[in-house]
């Protein structure tokens, strides 16, 4: 078995020490900001199967810092106008880790919605399915 001396709870307890968290009113009181993207860090099979909070953007967590780093090959440009990002998953955890990251990299205007999309579900319930893409023939 593996020794590791901080578990991935203390990891997320630290990061919730340094990071903005937003309850899921706060993070409804702030759709529609000029410059706001909510990003959903979910696999894409918790999209498909639990919808998501409307108008959020999905980015995979493997991808976040890839995605909005203007000097990445993989920079996407729905970043140019952005100002301040929320982040969310599904309970918290993912988001804690992903925002920690981002303010690591010089961000500070970055947040992330605490209980997630669990949280989200129960208070606030607007939620809507994930738009599939069509295939091209």
């Amino acid at each position: 078995m593996l020794k590791i001396s901080r578990s991935v709870n203390d990891l997320v307890a630290e990061a919730e020490e340094t990071v903005i968290s937003l309850t899921p009113s706060e993070v409804m009181d702030r759709l529609g900001e000029s410059g706001l993207i909510l990003i959903d860090l979910r696999d894409i099979r918790e999209l498909k199967r639990d919808g998501r909070i409307p108008g959020s953007v999905h980015v995979p967590r493997g991808m976040l810092e890839f995605w909005i780093d203007p000097t990445s090959p993989y920079y996407r440009k729905q970043f140019d106008d952005a100002e301040s990002l929320i982040l969310y998953c599904n309970k918290g955890s993912r988001s804690a880790l992903a925002a920690q990251s981002l303010q690591r990299m010089g961000l500070d205007t970055v947040a992330h919605m605490i209980g997630g999309m669990s949280r989200w579900e129960t208070e606030i319930g607007n939620i809507e399915p994930f738009p599939e893409r069509k295939s091209s023939d």
